[in-house]
C-alpha cells in the first residue's frame, strides 16, 4: 500500500459493493495486491511488505465465501455452496465501540470487536502498555506503529490533542497474507473456510 497525501479524479471514483450472498464488486481500477505480514527477530509480527501485485482491472469480483479455486478472485463457488452473507457486524461508530487508554504522550483507542488477529499489537510488551509509557520517545513510537499496522481499525492512536495518527495511503486493496509458518491463524470475511 503506497503512502500518499494526493487524491486523483480517478480515486473518487473507485467504489466496492458487498452483493447479496455473493462476491464483493470492485470498480474504478483499484489495485490490489498481497500484503505479507513480517516478523523481527522475536516472532512478533512488525510491518507489512507489499506481494505479487495483480494486474489492473477496471473492475472484478473479490471472493467472500472463502470457497474460491482462484482467491482472491470470485470463481462462482458462493453460488455452488449456498453462502449466505448475512453481516453481523455492529453498525455503531467507532467511538461508540472503543475504550480509551491514556498515556503521558498518546491515547490509544481499542475497538476490540474489530479485532483481526494478526497480533501487531503484541510486539515490545503491547500497545497499551507502550501507550502508558509514552513519555519515552521509543516507546510511544513503536505504540504508534503497532497502532498504524493493526489491519482491521481496531487501534488508533492519538496525539495530545485528540488528532488521530494514521498513514496516508493511496486507495488500493491489500489481500493480507500470514507469514510462513503462521497460515493456520488466516480467516476469511466469512469466518468458516479452512486455511
Amino acid at each position: 500500500m503506497e503512502e500518499s497525501g494526493n487524491t486523483s479524479k480517478a480515486e473518487n471514483e473507485q467504489f466496492i459493493k458487498v452483493t447479496e450472498n455473493g462476491p464483493y464488486l470492485v470498480t474504478g481500477g483499484v489495485p490490489l495486491a498481497e500484503q505479507i505480514i513480517q516478523v523481527d527477530s522475536d516472532n512478533e509480527c512488525h510491518g507489512w511488505q507489499e506481494g505479487k501485485k495483480y494486474a489492473e482491472q477496471e473492475s472484478y469480483k473479490l471472493c467472500r465465501c472463502g470457497k474460491s479455486v482462484n482467491k482472491p478472485f470470485c470463481t462462482g463457488m458462493h453460488a455452488v455452496t449456498k453462502f449466505k452473507g448475512e453481516e453481523t457486524a455492529s453498525r455503531k461508530p467507532y467511538a461508540e465501540q472503543a475504550k480509551t487508554y491514556e498515556g503521558p504522550e498518546l491515547t490509544l483507542t481499542d475497538a476490540e470487536d474489530l479485532c483481526a488477529s494478526a497480533r501487531f499489537c503484541h510486539r515490545a510488551g503491547g500497545t497499551w502498555n507502550l501507550t502508558e509509557q509514552s513519555a519515552d520517545p521509543e516507546a510511544r513510537k513503536t505504540a504508534i506503529e503497532e497502532a498504524c499496522d493493526c489491519p482491521s481499525g481496531r487501534l488508533v492512536a492519538h496525539d495530545n490533542q485528540g488528532n488521530a495518527i494514521e498513514p496516508k495511503f493511496t486507495p488500493s486493496i491489500g489481500v493480507g497474507k500470514r507469514p510462513a509458518g503462521r497460515e493456520r491463524m488466516d480467516r476469511c470475511g466469512c469466518g468458516v473456510a479452512s486455511p
